[in-house]
């Protein structure tokens, strides 16, 4: 039998040493522009949202808008769904956008790292207006076309990268595109999105069906395959692993 003596010291409710994995720390990745510069962004520790990756869409679409930067993005709002580290927000504000709004889900660890993206993003146009905000997709707007200049209540330019994977949230994201991009011909929604798990890729593509059904014009106009895999371990096709598909949603007009 222990004696009371011995028992000195010791925290019957302590977990032993090493229970619990220590927190992950954020990460550094960098993105090179066509000016030849680097930008670099931070990305959470770790996310079960998967924030914590630079994503190839976000890569790809990105370089697009910079390539096409006078006709997307000069004096347009741009506004960022589902961003993770905002890399292709921070890139519309440095390529000419006057108006960005960067949101992802409102978790404090994500929305605190956009923020800090933000405060750190160097070559910012004078007057450009670069803000991150939490957004639960489909709920009201208002906080974020808060951010847009007075009498304006919706955006030229919507950003979707890698979001279709989240089946069971199409109809709320269609919803956000509905409510917050502008009724004007020249307004677009740039989807862009890689079939992470090729057997799924109809469910990822049911999105279009319901964004057709909700008055959008759907257009495929962009394809690209990576030099790699972003995750070498994963089961499937690994040439549709490697594919980055750009789609653009515009309004029947």
């Amino acid at each position: 039998m222990v004696s009371d003596s011995e028992d000195v010291g010791i925290d019957l409710f302590q977990e032993p040493e090493g229970f619990y994995e220590p927190e992950k720390q954020p990460t550094f990745a960098t993105h090179n522009l066509l000016s030849g510069k680097d930008l670099s962004i931070r990305l959470v520790g770790h996310n079960p949202l998967w924030g914590h990756h630079l994503w190839n869409a976000g890569r790809t679409i990105s370089t697009y808008l910079e390539q096409n930067a006078d006709v997307l993005l000069k004096n347009k709002s741009v506004l960022e769904l589902g961003a993770g580290a905002g890399l292709p927000s921070l890139v519309a504000a440095i390529n000419g956008a006057r108006s960005v709004v960067v949101t992802d889900y409102p978790d404090a660890d994500l929305v605190e790292n956009l923020r800090y993206n933000v405060k750190h993003c160097e070559g910012l146009p004078e007057g450009t207006k670069l803000v991150a905000e939490g957004y639960l997709w489909g709920a009201p707007t208002t906080p974020l076309t808060n951010h847009l200049p007075e009498g304006e209540t919706a955006f030229d330019v919507l950003i979707l990268a890698d979001l279709l994977f989240n089946h069971s949230e199409h109809a709320k994201l269609v919803k956000s595109v509905e409510l917050m991009l502008k009724k004007e011909k020249e307004a677009r929604a740039f989807v862009f999105f890689t079939p992470y798990r090729p057997w799924l890729l109809e469910k990822d593509l049911a999105f279009f069906n319901l964004a057709r059904e909700a008055g959008f014009v759907v257009e495929k106009m962009f394809e690209k395959v990576m030099e790699k895999v972003m995750f070498e371990e994963d089961p499937g096709d690994e040439l549709l692993r490697r594919t980055v598909y750009g789609y653009e949603l515009r309004w029947t007009l």
